[in-house]
C-alpha cells in the first residue's frame, strides 16, 4: 500500500493532484504542530482539547489551500458552492478527527510517545481517510 502510494505520487492519473494535497496536509500539519504546542505548552491545554481546536482552524486553512491550488480545476467558486465545500469538508474532516484523536491518545497514553510526535503520526494515518472523502465528495473528482 506504501509502495503503490509513493508511486501514485510520481506518475498516477491524479499524481499532481495528490502531490498538491500532499504538500497542503504537509503545510497544515505545520501549523496544527504549531498551534498544538502553544495551546499546550504556553497555554497550559491539555493535549485533546489544544488537539481538538488546532484540527478545527487547520481545516480552515486546507479547505482554503486545497480549494485554490489542489482542486483547482473544480474549485468551489461563488459564495454558496464556496461554503458548501467549507461545510463539506467540515464533515469529511470532522469524521476524521476521532480516528486522530484515538490515534494520539493512544500513542501517549499506551506507548507513551510524546504528544507532538503522537500528533503526526496521527495526522500522516488519517491523510488517506481525508483524501479519498475530499476528492470524491468536497470537490467531486
Amino acid at each position: 500500500m506504501i509502495r503503490s502510494f509513493l508511486r501514485s505520487l510520481v506518475d498516477g492519473p491524479f499524481a499532481r493532484q495528490l502531490r498538491r494535497f500532499v504538500i497542503v496536509g504537509i503545510v497544515a500539519a505545520g501549523v496544527q504542530m504549531g498551534l498544538l504546542w502553544a495551546f499546550v505548552d504556553s497555554a497550559g491545554l491539555h493535549y485533546l482539547l489544544g488537539a481538538v481546536i488546532a484540527i478545527e482552524i487547520t481545516i480552515v486553512l486546507s479547505y482554503v489551500l486545497n480549494n485554490a491550488w489542489t482542486f483547482e480545476a473544480s474549485q468551489n467558486t461563488g459564495t454558496t458552492e464556496y461554503l458548501a465545500g467549507l461545510l463539506k469538508t467540515n464533515v469529511v474532516r470532522g469524521t476524521a478527527i476521532p480516528i486522530q484523536l484515538g490515534v494520539l491518545f493512544g500513542f501517549v497514553e499506551w506507548v507513551h510517545v510524546p504528544y507532538l510526535l503522537a500528533n503526526g503520526m496521527a495526522i500522516a494515518l488519517s491523510g488517506v481517510y481525508r483524501y479519498v472523502l475530499d476528492a470524491r465528495w468536497t470537490w467531486g473528482s
